[in-house]
């Protein structure tokens, strides 16, 4: 049971926390000052400024096509994660739509604003959910044509942001613009995990197990190292990895349901040269039993 409240209710909690905490930050911060946020939420406000479609209508309907593909890439645990955030977020969205602004103070907006959505987004991000399908069509191109995510979802908010200027004015273009730095900083703050690359090591009993359910559920290989306790003296395998951020929490389900002693470490990684990205659809060489 507490397994299940550590592995299951605990994230779907925190991301209720971060949709609301986004969805309070949009709604009584950013609409009324006629500041925009990034990526699809981005386009979803114009859309809505221009329509008065509620904004919620936008945000679930653009976003639909990009999670069918992260279920595709990513698997079904991101999908179930993924949409109760987006449920959320879009409810959340509703309930704020009705309170009364904040401020009117265009600066108070954007510095309270960017803090909050980026909270929001990055205790989403955390747990393993996802507001924005922008950020997953960028992770795929990034690894299909080698420029960082970050490269990927920054020309895309560009694009955004310049579209706002031509619409409402060059000075809401660069308040969002400042919006959009600030919640990005405080995502690297909450999710500590703003790089898109991480490098796992995996010290195992259990490699083969392991090694084979990265590949299935994340499409990685490894690279076993043979290595030897120092107070033990017992031979070990290390694994070797690199995964993004989203995958992080799949990675930690994947160890925590192996039986066996594991012990992983996760750090940053600056710069991949060639690819590290295998597709999850090539099939597992055959093991002599």
């Amino acid at each position: 049971m507490k397994v299940f409240i550590k592995n299951t209710v605990f994230p779907l909690c925190m991301i209720m926390l971060g949709a609301a905490c986004a969805a309070f930050s949009i709604e009584c911060f950013l609409v009324p000052n006629t500041i925009l946020d990034g990526g699809i939420t981005g386009i979803s406000l114009m859309l809505s400024y221009a329509t008065k479609i509620p904004l919620s209508i936008f945000i679930i309907a653009i976003n639909i096509p990009f999670f069918v593909v992260g279920y595709r890439h990513l698997g079904k645990t991101f999908l179930i994660r993924a949409v109760w955030a987006m449920g959320i977020f879009a409810a959340s969205l509703l309930f704020f739509e009705k309170i009364k602004t904040v401020t009117e103070s265009e600066l108070l907006a954007v510095v309270y604003g960017g803090v909050l959505l980026g909270t929001g987004v990055g205790l989403v991000l955390r747990y393993g959910g996802c507001l924005d399908g922008t950020e997953i069509v960028a992770m795929l191109l990034s690894k299909k044509y080698g420029i960082s995510t970050g490269a990927f979802i920054f020309i895309f908010n560009i694009v955004i942001y310049s579209t706002a200027g031509l619409l409402f004015g060059w000075d809401r273009a660069m308040l969002s613009l400042l919006t959009y730095f600030l919640s990005y900083k405080m995502i690297d703050v909450v999710e500590e995990a703003l790089e898109q690359a991480k490098a796992s090591m995996i010290i195992t009993d259990n490699a083969t197990e392991i090694s084979d359910k990265i590949y299935k559920r994340l499409g990685r290989t490894c690279t076993k190292i043979s290595a030897e306790g120092k107070v033990s003296g017992s031979s070990k395998v290390v694994l070797y990895c690199v995964i993004t951020r989203v995958e992080v929490s799949e990675l930690k389900r994947i160890i925590n349901e192996t039986e066996g002693s594991s012990f992983v470490t996760i750090s940053e990684v600056s710069e991949i040269i060639g690819n590290h990205i295998k597709s999850s659809e090539m099939k597992l060489p055959d093991r002599q039993k």
